[in-house]
């Protein structure tokens, strides 16, 4: 069970000043009509008049906001922190989200017998194939009906969801004599390094020659198509549908938007963000906002 005090003394180091053992089940937004006694929540400064139809559960909010509704009686209880939503993140991820048990693989996963990893510390779901020369590191967690193609190498503490294929050949063709198209073979690989979280339905193709890299803490969403010999920077995060052609190179804490196109060759610069639906044809430059077909810039971040 968890009680109020412990979310209070996780999150501010002190138990409630009410000492209360009001029971949390539940997490819901404060608008929503079945937040109650049991509900904990957060409140951003601009949505703070929700605040004043609230009449029951727990609030994260910020200090100021705290500061505003001290002299208010009210029936909810509030949580005052620096950074609400990413106090919220801690409470989800402590107290709600679902755990990984690691040390866990599925008596349906095929792994090749060259795999190098730690049995006690991955999670692997249900049809995963993890081919030759594969290298996990510790904690990594690969959900149902992935496939790790020969080679990949996967850092630390990462989380690669369900259905996707990392290290598959890319579509790369060359015209022979006869003008029929044949495939160029790819000899190289996909490096994952520590952090980072892919979602579902994703493809990462690895290289022609060397390897497709996806630095530390980069973030994949779902249905993301990765080419091959693409490098991808320190905290970046490439968004539902996006499509990275083949050997762009997009520098640290960079935001490619939803449904965006990059094509191939190009770069763009550290924390750069590209808009959503934009197709990118010429290189970006560092901090600058592109959107549009073709996409242009609009601004320096």
């Amino acid at each position: 069970m968890i009680t109020r005090s412990q979310v209070c003394s996780f999150l501010t180091g002190s138990p409630c000043s009410d000492s209360s053992e009001q029971r949390i089940t539940n997490v819901l937004a404060i608008n929503d009509p079945d937040f109650s006694a049991e509900s904990i929540g957060w409140c951003s400064d601009k949505n703070k008049d929700l605040l004043k139809e609230l009449h029951a559960g727990t609030v994260i909010v910020s200090q100021e906001v705290f500061q505003e509704i001290q002299a208010n009686e009210r029936s909810y209880f509030a949580i005052p922190v620096d950074k609400p939503r990413s106090a919220f993140l801690k409470v989800l991820q402590e107290f709600f989200a679902e755990k990984k048990v690691f040390g866990s693989i599925h008596p349906t996963a095929v792994i090749d017998p060259s795999v190098v990893f730690n049995k006690d510390r991955v999670a692997i779901g249900a049809n995963v194939v993890i081919e030759r020369g594969c290298k996990l590191g510790d904690y990594v967690a690969i959900g149902p009906n992935t496939v790790i193609h020969s080679h990949t190498q996967i850092g630390n503490n990462c989380s690669i969801g369900a259905n996707n294929t990392v290290g598959g050949v890319g579509f790369g063709y060359e015209q022979n004599e006869a003008g029929d198209y044949e495939l160029m073979p790819h000899i190289g690989n996909v490096v994952l390094h520590d952090h980072v979280e892919i979602g579902n339905n994703v493809c990462i193709d690895r290289a022609v020659l060397g390897s497709t890299v996806l630095h530390e803490n980069v973030k994949v969403d779902n249905l993301v198509h990765i080419a091959h010999g693409v490098k991808i920077g320190k905290n970046s995060l490439i968004i539902a549908n996006a499509m990275i052609a083949g050997s762009v190179e997009i520098g640290e804490d960079v935001w490619v938007s939803p449904s965006a196109s990059i094509r191939q060759k190009l770069s763009v610069a550290d924390k750069a963000l590209v808009g959503l639906g934009s197709v990118v044809v010429k290189s970006v430059e560092k901090g600058v906002v592109v959107a549009g077909n073709p996409a242009k810039p609009f601004e320096k971040k």
